[in-house]
């Protein structure tokens, strides 16, 4: 009897282990899995999707992102040092702050070029210990131009520098920031704003929060700049990682351009708002006979134009649709007749990234690093769909080329052409957006909740025949979100 209650026993013991491990060798597996390469190549994440297009990618003579720069041999027209510090600063009508500056300011110095000039700006790193880069938002530059630690440049380390050239091809509304552990660095104020082809009428509205304060021009609380004339043109550039509805108290309004591309034939407004996504600009233009106030997402931080007192209300109900707003023209290409057409389907699951376990996105059901790389040729005619079923919102970034908005939920675009490199995608919305490849190079298409791409919401268009020398991770410790 003893015997036998000694063998029950032990098999009890026995099960429990197997069972045991039935349960840990499953999350073992998946958590091995998990890992992210300290030194992982772009070239070797996730998985090809050629979108119905050309399967190969194998060419005699492959172009390294290096090799796809800006001009070398000419005198820049416009030519800037930025310097890069670590460092304490001062946010007008709030006080001091620790953060990261260029030449002793957040937001750093603005840039201004003509259409057509060559801008060649010079980085310096001071004591960034994580090193930095400076990536040109919205700016259709060359790939190596592009500041994208990892993928076509390493970080810039202390005591080093970097120089960045470039034509401004594209009048428009602009911006800057690292792209180098840029959930963290831009954030804490490494950013700056460019406009080519200013006019005598700009007003900057460049809204950035510093942990909890809200500034405009890095500046908190009711700023005010004098009317430049009878109208303004308002550049706003949210540089937040969600998104703002903008509004005009006390006249009517323009939607003159979104993301730097003009819209064809704007009409005035009156009593709705105009969302700018994170990462985007819209261009207002605004009547300035009588003191105007321009509301940036609500709170005391806002912006008046003019002197005297601006009428002040809370944000309209009513919304200006893009799908919609303006006059249509011809686009110069030609949808339907698309060469290759992807999906980008953003989910949420539960499991591990890098060994640490938490919800975290996925793309066409894959997570980090394990992504599809959209693979195109140089003069595709590109389709794809953005849909959203994570839960939350994500403002969806692709680098090195506008992108034009077919359709969202399946209603067609009626108004002028909305041209975008931010779009701001609501759970549970599809947005069907096209472009012709014309840019080569490998481009990261992102989230621009930089923390959402910090958590994997980050995957690259490729271009044939274009590979990079550059790792993730490795001896500069590149991490570009």
């Amino acid at each position: 009897m003893l015997l036998a209650t000694k063998l029950s026993g032990r098999r009890r013991s026995v099960l429990a282990v197997v069972a045991t491990l039935a349960v840990l060798a499953p999350i073992g597996f998946l958590w091995q899995r998990s890992l992210v390469p300290n030194d992982l190549s772009p070239m070797s994440m996730g998985y090809a999707d050629y979108g119905g297009g050309p399967s190969s990618m194998h060419v005699h003579h492959a172009t390294d992102v290096s090799q796809l720069t800006g001009p070398v041999d000419r005198t820049p027209d416009v030519a800037v040092d930025l310097v890069a510090r670590k460092e304490r600063f001062d946010l007008p009508g709030r006080g001091p702050t620790d953060g990261y500056t260029l030449n002793h300011t957040s937001p750093g110095p603005r840039i201004v070029a003509q259409q057509g000039d060559l801008v060649q700006v010079t980085l310096h790193n001071e004591n960034i210990v994580a090193g930095i880069t400076l990536h040109w938002h919205g700016v259709d530059v060359p790939n190596a131009e592009d500041g994208v630690a990892g993928v076509t440049q390493d970080a810039v380390q202390p005591g080093q520098s970097y120089v960045y050239r470039f034509v401004a091809k594209d009048a428009g509304t602009y911006w800057y920031h690292s792209h180098q552990v840029s959930h963290d660095q831009v954030l804490k104020g490494l950013y700056g704003i460019l406009v080519v082809q200013p006019t005598t009428r700009d007003v900057i509205a460049a809204v950035h929060t510093y942990g909890q304060v809200r500034t405009v021009n890095g500046e908190y609380g009711e700023r005010r700049v004098p009317a430049p004339g009878p109208t303004a043109r308002v550049r706003v550039v949210n540089t937040d990682n969600g998104p703002m509805a903008v509004w005009v108290d006390g006249a009517p309004y323009k939607v003159l351009a979104v993301d730097g591309a003009d819209v064809n034939a704007p009409t005035e407004i009156r009593g709705r708002s105009v969302l700018v996504t994170a990462g985007g600009r819209i261009d207002l233009e605004v009547p300035t006979a009588k003191a105007v106030r321009i509301g940036l997402g609500g709170g005391p931080t806002t912006l008046v134009i003019g002197n005297g007192d601006a009428p002040a209300g809370p944000e309209p109900a009513a919304r200006v649709d893009l799908l919609s707003y303006g006059s249509p023209k011809p686009l110069g290409f030609d949808p339907a007749k698309a060469d290759r057409v992807f999906r980008y389907d953003i989910g949420r699951h539960f499991g591990f990234l890098d060994g640490k376990p938490g919800l975290w996105w996925t793309i066409n059901g894959h997570q980090y690093p394990d992504v599809p790389m959209f693979v195109v040729s140089e003069g595709d005619v590109v389709r794809m769909a953005i849909s959203n079923t994570s839960g939350q919102v994500h403002p969806m970034h692709l680098h090195g080329r506008h992108v034009v908005v077919l359709s969202r939920n399946g209603v067609r675009a009626t108004g002028s052409p909305w041209w975008t490199d931010s779009l701001n995608v609501e759970d549970k919305e599809t947005y069907e957006v096209a472009f012709v490849a014309g840019n080569p190079g490998i481009w990261m298409d992102h989230c621009h909740n930089l923390p959402h791409a910090a958590q994997g919401l980050v995957t690259h268009l490729m271009y044939a025949g274009v590979s990079t020398k550059y790792h993730l991770g490795g001896a500069p410790g590149n991490q570009p979100e």
